[in-house]
């Protein structure tokens, strides 16, 4: 992994504990967004693990880095094997066609990054 993503990838992670913090305690909206966020990855009729896979080829899609970096990590925590994720990168890629494939350069550092 080049040494300018494992430094982003760090930077994703500091930036969002910061502005998490600050929004917790200024915005109302932002308080609602995380209990949204919170309801939508509990079990019910797929669990979590698979929520954030999808969120994962999601992530790709949209090219998001702070999505990819997060929903990442949190499929990690949930137990996704490597070979899950790539799937799940790789449903994203065929979703968006070529430019999925910027996106996923981005998703494998990300799953490199959290070895």
């Amino acid at each position: 992994m080049e040494n300018l993503d494992k430094e982003r990838i760090g930077q994703i992670i500091k930036g969002r504990k910061q502005a998490h913090a600050y929004y917790l305690k200024n915005s109302k909206v932002y308080r609602s967004f995380i209990d949204m966020e919170q309801n939508t990855y509990k079990d019910g009729e797929l669990g979590k693990l698979q929520k954030e896979l999808i969120a994962i080829g999601i992530s790709v899609v949209i090219n998001c880095d702070s999505c990819m970096e997060w929903h990442i990590h949190e499929a990690l925590k949930d137990g996704a094997t490597h070979n899950q994720i790539i799937e799940a990168i790789e449903v994203g890629i065929e979703m968006s066609g070529g430019p999925g494939t910027v996106s996923a350069r981005f998703a494998m550092n990300v799953l490199e990054y959290y070895k």
